[in-house]
């Protein structure tokens, strides 16, 4: 018995419906089956061909007439008579697994594509460990800043002193000559000061002699 089987409805492409139909076809023993997700006026459609005994395809067209698979939207099953030829089912199977595959082609090649760009970071993790060490020191660093600051203020006290010291030099080319000028005065009041010692020596003496003093 052949039958041709159309459901149509909002959503019953890309919900797995063809497969869904296929796993049905397998429990009931169906050894002919096909199925093609399409379009027509009314929206979405699945077009499935069957040919089997005729109690197997009773049994098929009871079971997808009550169950659905999930995310499906379904608003109308027809079933009609088919004269056709209907592809085996093993050949059909094969067939949906190279549609899989395509499918999954651009999948596994983004795939490959995030796994290079996970490496890629990976490669970066002893770089970001080297960088994180530095953090203690930079945090040492960042510490550092006020007594930087208060360095740089001091800056101009700096400048002041250091603009200074022609002038401290200046004075300390003089110490020699003011030395030479203080041992020139004492040579000179030694011998005044000797003389004067002893005439005031003399002086009391005689003093003493008129008050009759010893």
């Amino acid at each position: 018995m052949k039958l041709k089987i159309t459901i149509t409805g909002p959503k019953v492409n890309d919900v797995g419906y063809r497969y869904f139909l296929l796993g049905i076809a397998m429990s009931n023993r169906i050894r002919m089956f096909e199925a093609h997700n399409m379009r027509s006026s009314e929206g979405q459609a699945v077009l499935a061909f069957a040919d089997g005994d005729e109690e197997a395809i009773k049994a098929f067209c009871a079971q997808i007439e009550t169950e659905r698979p999930a995310r499906s939207e379904v608003s109308n099953i027809v079933f009609d008579d088919f004269q056709g030829e209907v592809m085996r089912i093993g050949e059909y199977a094969q067939f949906c697994a190279t549609i899989q595959l395509n499918k999954a082609i651009p999948v596994l090649l983004d795939m490959r594509d995030d796994l290079r760009a996970v490496r890629k970071n990976t490669d970066l993790i002893p770089q970001i460990k080297e960088n994180t060490d530095a953090i203690p020191q930079i945090k040492a660093n960042t510490d550092a800043i006020p007594q930087i600051k208060a360095n740089t203020d001091a800056i101009p006290q700096i400048k002041a002193n250091t603009d200074a010291i022609p002038q401290i030099k200046a004075n300390t080319d003089a110490i020699p000559h003011v030395l030479g000028e203080i041992k020139g005065l004492r040579d000179d009041i030694q011998p005044g000061y000797a003389n004067n010692f002893r005439q005031v020596q003399a002086d009391v003496r005689a003093i003493k002699e008129r008050l009759g003093m010893q």
